[in-house]
C-alpha cells in the first residue's frame, strides 16, 4: 500500500518519473505494441492531470479593485469516472506482443480483453513477446477506492490575484523550475484574466449581482533522468500539460457567503514521453530510442457551482465541477480590496 501512496502522489509532480518501474514492464516486443499498451494504461492519469490544472482559478465574479490582491491556495479532487478504470486490449492490433491473461482468465491468440489501467484494479495482466515466446506481468492499477478512500487525483494550485483598472483582474500561477530530488526538475506558469463584462450590458449594471469573462492558461513541465542498468542509455522521462480555460462567471454575495458559478469550455492537451535508449528484449544491450510518446486531450464543456466565505481578510470555498472528469475543488486564501 506504501508503494502505491507514494506512486499516486508523486503522479501529482510528473507521474512518468515514479510510475517507471510499471511503463518499463510495457517496453517489449515492438514499439507500436508499447505505445499502444502504455498509452491505454496512462492516459487517464494524462487527461485527469489537464483537468486539474484548469480548477481553482476563481471564487467570485467580483473583480478586485484597483491594486487589490488575493492569495488562494486549493486542492482539487478530479474523479476518475468508471470508463477509465480499464481499457482493451485486442491481440488482432498488436504486433509481438499478445495478452494471454487478464488477470483473472486466460484470453485467447486473436481474442480481446479489458486490463487496468493506471487507476484500475491491482490485477496484474499477463503477455507474451511471440518472437521469443517469453511470458511478462503488465502493470497493475493503483486501486485508488481501496488504497486511500476516494476514486480521485489530487492536484494543488496556488494562485495570486491583482486587481486592475476598468474592471480587469489578473491572475498569476508560477512554480520556478526546482529540484525533485536529485535528478528530476519541475516548474509551472499560468496567467489568467479576469473581466468585469456587467458594466457594458445596459439594463443590468446596477442589479446586485457580479458578471464576469475569465480566460486562463496553465503549462507545467517535469522532467526526470531515469536510473538504468544499461550503461549510457541516458534515459529520462518528460511530462508536460497544458490547460486553457474559458468561462462566463456569476456571483451573488449575502452578507459574509458569496454564491458563484462558471460555464465555460477546457482545452487541455498532456503529454508523456519516454527518452533515451532502453533494453526491450532483456538482453543488457539498448536496441530502442526514445521508444515511448503519447499524448490525452481534456477537451469539453463544463459547469461549475461554488460557494465562498469571508471572514476579515480570510477566504474558505469549495465547488464542484460537473465536466468528464467531474471535480471536488476547496480552497482558501487572504483577499484584501
Amino acid at each position: 500500500m506504501r508503494k502505491k501512496v507514494l506512486t499516486l502522489l508523486a503522479l501529482l509532480c510528473g507521474t512518468a518519473a515514479y510510475a517507471q518501474d510499471d511503463l518499463n514492464q510495457l517496453l517489449k516486443g515492438s514499439l507500436s505494441d508499447a505505445n499502444t499498451l502504455v498509452n491505454g494504461y496512462a492516459s487517464p492519469m494524462l487527461k485527469a492531470f489537464g483537468y486539474g490544472l484548469n480548477q481553482g482559478w476563481y471564487n467570485t465574479a467580483k473583480n478586485h479593485k484597483t491594486l487589490g490582491v488575493d492569495l488562494t491556495v486549493s486542492v482539487s479532487a478530479v474523479y476518475i469516472p468508471g470508463d477509465a478504470l480499464s481499457y482493451t486490449v485486442n491481440n488482432n492490433q498488436l504486433q509481438e506482443v499478445r495478452l494471454i491473461n487478464d488477470g483473472s482468465n486466460s484470453v485467447a491468440a486473436n481474442g480481446s480483453a479489458s486490463v487496468p489501467t493506471i487507476f484500475g484494479s491491482d490485477a496484474t495482466p499477463v503477455y507474451r513477446v511471440t518472437t521469443t515466446n517469453q511470458d511478462f506481468d503488465g502493470p497493475p492499477g493503483l486501486n485508488l477506492k481501496d488504497e486511500i478512500g476516494i476514486q480521485a487525483m489530487p492536484v494543488p494550485i496556488a494562485n495570486l490575484g491583482i486587481g486592475l483598472p476598468k474592471g480587469f483582474e489578473l491572475k498569476f500561477r508560477f512554480v520556478p523550475k526546482i529540484s525533485i530530488g536529485d535528478q528530476g526538475e519541475f516548474d509551472l506558469f499560468g496567467v489568467g484574466v479576469m473581466h468585469d463584462v456587467k458594466q457594458y450590458i445596459p439594463g443590468i449594471k446596477n442589479l446586485p449581482f457580479d458578471l464576469a469573462g475569465f480566460v486562463g492558461y496553465t503549462r507545467m513541465n517535469f522532467n526526470v533522468d531515469l536510473e538504468t542498468p544499461v550503461s549510457g542509455a541516458n534515459q529520462r522521462a518528460e511530462f508536460t500539460s497544458s490547460a486553457t480555460t474559458i468561462q462566463g462567471l456569476i456571483s451573488k454575495k449575502i452578507a459574509v457567503l458569496t454564491v458563484y458559478g462558471g460555464l465555460g469550455y477546457n482545452i487541455a492537451n498532456t503529454k508523456l514521453a519516454m527518452l533515451g535508449s532502453y533494453d526491450t528484449d532483456e538482453d543488457g544491450i539498448a536496441d530502442a530510442v526514445d521508444p515511448v510518446s503519447v499524448k490525452a486531450e481534456s477537451n469539453g464543456a463544463r459547469a461549475t457551482v461554488g460557494m465562498r466565505l469571508k471572514l476579515a481578510v480570510f477566504t474558505f470555498h469549495g465547488d464542484y465541477t460537473l465536466q468528464k472528469y467531474n471535480t471536488l475543488t476547496v480552497g482558501f486564501g487572504i483577499s484584501v480590496r
